[in-house]
């Protein structure tokens, strides 16, 4: 039997997504980012304060932090007012690998990108819309960089975006919210470039195992959702 969405949305259809971009007067670039009922604030800022590794290299560099807001959940999740909880920190450094594997760091030496992402509420796949909001983002404030002649050429390579994919029982659903997750015998989140080379891939049998016939079913129908996310991304960064 095939499990039933809510909203009698498709197995293989992502959630409706939202963008509003300059969200954040004072950050170069910035995207509240929807996606269902998930929301997720992408700002980026700017600094010449170069880690000594990058300085070593001759190169530049990015950063990202990832904050869980209290309100983002139900029921309320505790502020982190010492240091960053364990999964805080595990996701943020996915976004940070994530955006600077499509980063030309060399072309922006002795420049460090910041990018925060805030959720503001999570229902589920937080860390796959961080991603894809950061993206849009890090081009926005790129591009006012380039027109204040700070840097000539776009150092971005390829465009990236994230979506999440699993199994209830036998049914393989895209773009999971929480209630879905939840249920999830087998769930994966996908990173991915736009020349479709998997950047990061992190899935795990929470029920049961998995084979590789339903591994590659999770690729493919995620690399068809991430498809439709690049599509969105050209759409808003046109308009900017």
């Amino acid at each position: 039997m095939s499990y039933l969405r809510k909203n009698k949305r498709q197995y293989n259809e992502i959630r409706e997504v939202t963008v509003y971009t300059d969200y954040c007067p004072n950050a170069l670039g910035s995207v509240l980012y929807q996606c269902g009922n998930t929301q997720v604030i992408c700002a980026v800022s700017c600094s010449t304060q170069v880690p000594q590794h990058a300085l070593d290299k001759g190169t530049g560099w990015l950063t990202a932090e990832y904050t869980l807001l209290p309100y983002a959940t139900d029921p309320r999740t505790e502020r982190n007012r010492i240091k960053p909880d364990g999964r805080s920190v595990e996701i943020q450094r996915l976004i940070g690998r994530c955006l600077r594997t499509v980063v030309d760091l060399a072309a922006i030496q002795n420049i460090s990108f910041i990018v925060d992402c805030d959720v503001l509420q999570a229902d589920g796949g937080t860390r796959t819309a961080a991603i894809t909001g950061a993206y849009i983002a890090l081009q926005i404030a790129i591009q006012k960089l380039i027109h204040r002649n700070v840097i000539d050429v776009n150092p971005v390579i390829a465009r990236v975006a994230a979506i999440s994919v699993g199994y209830i029982g036998d049914s393989l659903l895209l773009d999971l919210d929480y209630a879905e997750d939840s249920q999830c015998d087998v769930d994966m989140n996908l990173v991915m470039d736009s020349n479709y080379q998997i950047i990061e891939i992190q899935g795990a049998g929470e029920r049961r195992s998995y084979s590789f016939h339903e591994l590659d079913s999770m690729i493919t129908i995620a690399k068809n959702g991430i498809e439709k996310l690049f599509q969105i991304q050209n759409e808003i960064l046109k308009l900017c």
